[in-house]
């Protein structure tokens, strides 16, 4: 059942808290009422607004997949005010939560092809919705692919779950680090993602590639992703991500969470999902 006012928030109490790295954490949150959590539904790709009472709200994608009910999971890097304030909550304290909104990622339409995901960094938070997504529907697609890769071993997130998904004999993941940030039990790829990826070659035909991370990623992973054979219109970027890298003049900060403003003409169109539209089609690529 659809609320009669999207803006209202919801009360919810935290359930969970897990430390992804030294400054990211993942809440997970349980709805106050048990009327809002049967009557709460979402699909991959939407986000929400978590607010702390007297601090303010940050805009953040729901990072688990709509397929595991009763709950929602957030992750996010402390980085201002408010992003502090979540992270001084603990388990017991109720804070709002406002969603979902924006589009979402079209699965249904890519029922019977592979899917390539590729992330960096702290951007694995808002395709880890879609990754289990297509895991827990897993009969509905071919071969499922993960390439990640992060500056140091240390800013892996969700290192459990990688762990069970290199473990899968249903999917490959592919793990890499920045060189100078593996360790000396490190037993993944040395090397930046685009690198990564062109090594490691997947093949394109009825391929769906997903793609998130900060911009100088993005830069060079597409024309990989062209070299490779995708056809622009099966790849899908999500811009909802927290980057350090971004240049306070060239973003929009919401609460820690940075969504980059391009000053150029864009001369590649591409469809992007951004927190206020999530999935806004240009012309070719697609992205979130």
């Amino acid at each position: 059942m659809a609320r009669d006012n999207i803006y209202l928030p919801y009360l919810m109490k935290v359930d969970g808290v897990r430390d992804e790295t030294r400054d990211v954490r993942t809440l997970r949150l349980k709805f106050a009422r048990d009327e809002d959590a049967a009557g709460f539904s979402f699909k991959a790709g939407q986000f929400g607004e978590y607010s702390v009472f007297g601090a303010g709200e940050c805009t953040f994608c729901i990072a688990n997949s709509p397929t595991r009910a009763g709950y929602i999971e957030c992750t996010f890097r402390k980085a201002g005010r408010v992003t502090k304030a979540l992270r001084d909550l603990e388990v017991g304290d109720t804070m709002g939560f406002r969603g979902p909104y924006g589009n979402v990622f079209p699965l249904e339409s890519w029922y019977g092809k592979s899917v390539l995901f590729i992330a960096g960094g702290i951007a694995l938070p808002p395709m880890r919705c879609v990754i289990w997504n297509c895991l827990d529907l897993r009969d509905k697609f071919k071969d499922i692919t993960v390439i990640y890769g992060a500056r140091t071993v240390g800013d892996l997130v969700y290192k459990d779950e990688l762990r069970e998904w290199g473990e899968r004999p249903d999917m490959k993941l592919i793990q890499t680090v920045d060189p100078g940030g593996e360790t000396p039990d490190w037993r993944g790829q040395i090397g930046f993602v685009p690198t990564v990826l062109e090594k490691a070659a997947p093949p394109s035909a009825d391929t769906i590639a997903v793609v998130c991370g900060p911009p100088i990623m993005l830069k060079f992973t597409f024309p990989v992703l062209d070299r490779l054979g995708f056809a622009r219109t099966d790849v899908y970027t999500c811009l909802l991500y927290t980057s350090d890298a971004a240049d306070d003049l060239l973003c929009v900060d919401l609460g820690g969470r940075r969504i980059i403003k391009n000053k150029n003409k864009q001369t590649t169109p591409r469809h992007v999902f951004t927190p206020s539209t999530h999935h806004i089609r240009i012309t070719t690529y697609h992205t979130l």
